[in-house]
């Protein structure tokens, strides 16, 4: 079977970070003057509902965004939080399902960081650090929130590699959460931390990623067609509400 074209909004391992961010730039221009953002098809076909085992997709202590009463409909999303397509996800189809959804789907989120976004492991110990303390919604909502505040140099030309900034960064956001954050710098800097983020990250091997954002429904991945982040939130809402109606 031909695979289908390759989809410029998941970020992928090989690119260089200076690429990307040039990228992510040129398609902010884009919008802002109006133009048309194009997307394309994912990487390959969505596998067949069910055909990734739950276990792969989500662990017993995976980090939860919203939670259903039942389990008729879950979405695991593996992800980059120095990733800037992840990013304009979330501003642009994510964080506006969890409101919308709240209490009718769950919503999983899985660590899958890039070795292009130097930045990526120490953003994902802090939401785990986080997460230790009861606050990993909200660090999550803090590292996407203030993104160009810390995965964006200060030319605003590429990603940051700046690892001082950054942790004064998110201990800032430690504080503003009212987190114990002599906790939060040890646990971040802690074995069991790294051993999580491993886990998610074998995890999403398995499942076949190779890019983020990477969206599973029910065990089936999401493919966005749509030629506009509003077109692939409808997408997204429409195999979302199928699965609720079915």
């Amino acid at each position: 079977m031909a695979k289908t074209a390759k989809n410029p909004l998941t970020a992928k391992k090989g690119l260089s970070a200076n690429a990307w961010t040039t990228i992510a730039i040129v398609v902010a221009a884009v919008l802002v003057i109006g133009g048309v953002l194009v997307f394309n098809r994912g990487d390959d076909a969505a596998p067949a509902p069910g055909s990734i085992p739950a276990d792969v997709l989500r662990k017993p202590d995976s980090n939860v965004l919203i939670q259903a009463s039942d389990t008729k409909v879950t979405i695991v999303e593996f992800l980059d939080y120095q990733c800037p397509v992840c990013e304009s996800y979330y501003q642009n189809v994510t964080k506006k399902l969890e409101q919308d959804y709240s209490g009718k789907i769950t919503f999983v989120t899985r660590n899958f960081p890039l070795q292009m976004h130097p930045l990526a492991i120490p953003a994902a110990k802090a939401a785990e650090a986080a997460s230790l303390q009861g606050k990993y919604r909200e660090m999550y909502d803090k590292l996407y929130g203030d993104y160009r505040g810390w995965a964006i140099s200060t030319d605003g030309q590429n990603v940051s590699d700046d690892t001082a900034r950054t942790q004064t960064k998110f201990e800032a956001y430690a504080q503003e959460l009212g987190l114990d954050v002599a906790k939060f710098r040890t646990d971040a800097a802690s074995p069991a931390v790294q051993q999580r983020i491993d886990q998610d990250t074998a995890d999403g091997q398995k499942a076949g990623i190779t890019g983020t954002p990477t969206i599973f429904v029910n065990g089936s991945k999401f493919s966005p067609t749509g030629q506009t982040y509003d077109a692939i939130a409808e997408q997204l809402r429409g195999q979302v509400d199928g699965a609720l109606d079915s």
